[in-house]
């Protein structure tokens, strides 16, 4: 990865970019998500799609024709998308649960989160009348995790990062009546997260039918989706490259990350899945220092290319988006940031055609939680 200025206030436009971009990637196909997962989340009480907002304020600033932005910051009574992932999971657990003639009383649901995955844990086992046990680790905002236990589950805050949170949750869920629902993915351990790349998908085909309606028959040009371990960036990737060719145009797909947890960007810099050591950022729910193994053959084979941004950047797109009335937190306007930093600085032209970005382009920004997801901020994201 470039070397970068340590100072979180150094103007992109003055220094290397930490930026990847492969040529190719618009032609890697894979197999559809399954079709059943929108019918299940249209069943459940608190579903609406989550509103997909123009910004022609963005257009103009980025360059590009039209951009939208999809707003998570109310996702089945949650502000973040995470739900989706959780709830669908959850569902599969206790559907192949209920079929065992041995299965015993309420399940302990057990996972660990920077936040907002937790929080949906949590509050799907207690709509389902099952428990939940929630390991969170260091640099998680305190309302974050009374966010949590509000939900009525167990939380165990750890001191370690969240790769420790996620060892100890595994070894937690090691008793007969526990099951671990964690959205990263290792050896051995991919079924369940698998059911949670599942049920993002539904995120991405609320998108579908709301570009058509905003007369973008053919969908986007561009995603730009926040990545963490990059289970939502799997779903999008399998969402957009499992499209049979001829189709439609296929669209660039750009994952950002923090510059202090940049483990996609540096996996795909090197080629192979990679950990890197993580460090203290606004952007929690970004604060993963391992891609899930599930998730990384569909990063590296789909994504167009990658991006790290500063605390900083994030904190002003977040600004940016409040005053165009869209809440979002900092993990959720990484989007915008990441996708200005490309357009910006020393050789943005390069960038742009990396991404296949022209002034008629329609651009998506995924703003995966709203403000109330992550009080990090002092100002209001």
């Amino acid at each position: 990865m470039p070397e970068n200025p340590s100072h979180p206030s150094h103007p992109s436009s003055l220094r290397t970019l930490p930026w990847f971009a492969r040529p190719g990637a618009r032609a890697w196909r894979c197999a559809p998500a399954a079709a059943e997962v929108r019918d299940f989340h249209a069943a459940l009480p608190d579903y609406a799609p989550t509103p997909l907002v123009e910004l022609p304020e963005l257009a103009a600033e980025l360059g590009v024709g039209r951009v939208f932005v999809k707003d998570e910051s109310c996702r089945l009574g949650l502000p973040a998308f995470k739900a989706l992932g959780a709830s669908w999971a959850i569902h599969r657990v206790l559907a192949e649960r209920a079929t065992r003639d041995d299965a015993p009383g309420p399940l302990t649901l057990v996972t660990a989160t920077d936040g907002n995955h937790g929080r949906a844990v949590a509050r799907v086992a207690r709509l389902l009348g099952q428990h939940a046990h929630v390991f969170v680790p260091r640099g998680v905002h305190p309302r974050a995790v009374a966010a949590i236990t509000a939900e009525q589950a167990k939380v165990t805050e750890v001191a370690g990062a969240y790769d420790d949170a996620v060892r100890l949750a595994s070894e937690a869920s090691s008793a007969a009546d526990a099951v671990l629902v964690q959205d990263t993915a290792w050896a051995g351990y991919e079924q369940i997260p698998w059911w949670i790349v599942e049920g993002y998908s539904t995120l991405c085909a609320e998108i579908d039918e709301q570009l058509a309606a905003g007369g973008v028959a053919e969908g986007p040009d561009l995603v730009a989706v926040p990545v963490g371990v990059g289970s939502l960036a799997q779903a999008v990737v399998t969402h957009y490259r499992s499209r049979p060719v001829g189709h439609a145009p296929a669209p660039g797909l750009l994952s950002v990350e923090p510059e202090t947890a940049a483990c996609v960007l540096e996996s795909l810099t090197r080629g192979e899945p990679v950990g890197v050591a993580t460090g203290e950022t606004s952007m929690a729910g970004l604060n993963c220092g391992t891609p899930s193994s599930i998730a990384w053959p569909y990063l590296h084979g789909g994504l167009d290319a990658a991006v790290a941004v500063h605390d900083a950047d994030s904190a002003r797109a977040a600004d940016r988006l409040a005053a165009l009335g869209v809440s979002s937190g900092p993990c959720g306007a990484a989007a915008l940031a990441g996708l200005r930093a490309a357009l910006t600085g020393v050789d943005a032209d390069e960038r742009r055609t990396a991404l296949g970005l022209g002034p008629s382009s329609v651009a998506v920004l995924l703003s995966t939680e709203g403000a109330a997801a992550n009080p990090h901020s002092t100002t209001g994201h």
